[in-house]
């Protein structure tokens, strides 16, 4: 009997639509692959479902909220079903950004200079010196992220929506200028190195998601030593979160150094995206993985206590 696996997909969060594209192509991958699925799309009642339908593994491809923060895995540990990517603390440890750079900065990796901030004091004035980043502080692809320019008089005016969705507390860290670099962990070991060319002004949700959005560029265009580095501090980073299965780290690097020293870890995404133009996939592909392979390695490495 084959082995019946649940891909939970969906969800409530801002980037539901991503995680509907992911579970949909996760899922025919599997079903090639001899499995037997069932495609979740997540609601509240998701508990009662998982419990009814009794998979032997859970293919966890939710984004955001209730799947990428410790919420989700923390049911499938309840109900006993082994599940992928990272368990209950590194998942909600990642998913909160200012804490995860607190345990990465303590680990020796370079984050940006920042702080929490209300959103009231955010949308009353600079919270420092333009140019610098807000973003809200357990959100991921991007949502709700703002550059605040050198031209700016004021903080982006849609701070003050009465219907503002991501939350009371923003961190607020120095823009970094330069590249936009990326690597993923997979069998515990870093992959190679995409340096990330955004079509709009940086690589926000729709240069993520939306083809030609973005240019990937594989291998990136660094100096040998800066690219080493990128894959020593992605291992780092996953290892200091507690991370497992498949994670992402985001990079941005100051190339006027001349040096590994312009490099700063962003964030460590532990459900990356799995779309046709998602990250990791490409960078699995490059080393010789099929997206066949990469859905059928993070099922079978499903497994509870992560």
């Amino acid at each position: 009997m084959p082995k019946h696996v649940a891909v939970l997909m969906g969800g409530w969060s801002a980037e539901r639509e991503v995680s509907l594209r992911s579970g949909a192509a996760c899922s025919a991958a599997l079903e090639a692959a001899g499995y037997a699925v069932t495609r979740v799309d997540v609601g509240r009642d998701v508990a009662e479902v998982l419990a009814r339908l009794k998979p032997d593994a859970a293919l966890n491809v939710l984004h955001g909220r209730p799947g990428e923060d410790g919420t989700i895995q923390g049911i499938l540990e309840i109900l006993r079903i082994p599940y992928s990517h990272s368990g209950v603390l590194s998942s909600a440890l990642a998913m909160d950004k200012a804490q995860a750079k607190v345990v990465m900065a303590a680990a020796g990796i370079a984050v940006p200079d920042g702080f929490v901030v209300s959103r009231a004091e955010a949308a009353r004035g600079h919270v420092m010196a333009p140019p610098y980043v807000l973003k809200p502080v357990a959100e991921g692809s991007s949502v709700g992220v703002f550059i605040v320019r050198e031209d700016q008089d004021h903080p982006p005016q849609e701070l003050h929506r009465t219907d503002w969705p991501h939350g009371e507390t923003l961190l607020a860290e120095r823009f970094i200028p330069g590249l936009e670099l990326t690597c993923a962990m997979m069998r515990g070991e870093p992959l190679d190195v995409i340096e990330i060319e955004a079509t709009h002004a940086f690589y926000d949700y729709e240069s993520k998601y939306a083809p030609g959005g973005s240019r990937h560029i594989l291998p990136a265009r660094i100096l040998p030593e800066v690219y080493q580095q990128v894959r020593i501090l992605t291992a780092l980073a996953h290892k200091a979160l507690g991370c497992r299965g498949v994670s992402r780290a985001d990079f941005r690097y100051d190339a006027r150094t001349g040096d590994a020293s312009g490099l700063v870890c962003l964030e460590v995404n532990t459900q990356p995206g799995m779309t046709e133009t998602s990250l990791v996939p490409e960078l699995a592909a490059h080393a010789g993985v099929s997206f066949g392979e990469l859905v059928t390695w993070m099922v079978e490495d499903a497994s509870l206590d992560r």
